[in-house]
């Protein structure tokens, strides 16, 4: 029973402070589980396969760090920044799903809410056609199909979900972007194989002219 004002004032400071206290240990940490996926990231597109997945590991260490630190404050743990942590996470898991073993984990798997995971997937259009572009440089353009059709079915899932942002994160943002990339990534990758396949069919004809000179001699 409370005595006084100064006791309910006491009480009051409590509570916040014991808020104020979990919620900047939560943010540290949603800095970290950030540069982490970022990392894990860069690592799978340097085929560091078993460091992008130490990386991942850390970051979902310090993800349910911030879970239970704000078990007790779902306003904070529903303000925003563990969401853009969890879509950060989401990203890099699936990203290393499609590129090592060319499948898309479901949520349970990734262990995040929904809207972070919706987020995460769209972001990883971005990173499969960076990955797509790596491999036209490296002149393996086929090589990039099955992650055109990654693309494809990610922005196609994304699609059905037609709801506000105010439920979906700004899900319908994530949504045409996946699209512009999409066919931008369908134009490159089209033109990188057409080129490539000129390229083997003016050197299977020099390969013939010259071995047609050779026996003409």
């Amino acid at each position: 029973m409370i005595e006084s004002v100064d006791d309910l004032a006491e009480e009051i400071s409590r509570y916040f402070e014991s808020k104020d206290e979990a919620r900047e240990r939560a943010l540290k940490l949603n800095r970290l589980v950030i540069r982490k996926c970022g990392a894990a990231i860069r690592s799978v597109h340097r085929e560091e396969f078993e460091k992008a997945e130490d990386l991942m590991n850390e970051a979902g260490s310090f993800l349910e760090e911030i879970r239970t630190l704000l078990s007790d404050h779902p306003d904070v743990r529903h303000a925003g920044f563990v969401t853009n942590a969890e879509q950060e996470y989401a990203e890099a898991r699936v990203v290393y799903s499609i590129i090592t073993r060319n499948k898309t984990p479901a949520p349970d798997e990734v262990g995040v809410e929904m809207v972070g995971y919706l987020g995460g997937l769209g972001d990883t259009t971005g990173e499969l056609r960076r990955h797509i572009l790596d491999l036209i440089r490296k002149g393996k353009p086929e090589e990039g199909e099955p992650y055109l059709e990654a693309m494809e079915e990610i922005y196609h899932l994304l699609m059905l979900f037609d709801y506000p942002d105010a439920i979906t994160g700004g899900l319908r943002r994530k949504s045409d972007m996946a699209r512009s990339l999409l066919e931008r990534t369908r134009g490159d990758l089209t033109n990188a194989i057409g080129q490539r396949k000129l390229e083997v069919q003016l050197a299977q004809l020099e390969a013939q002219r010259q071995s047609t000179n050779a026996n003409g001699r």
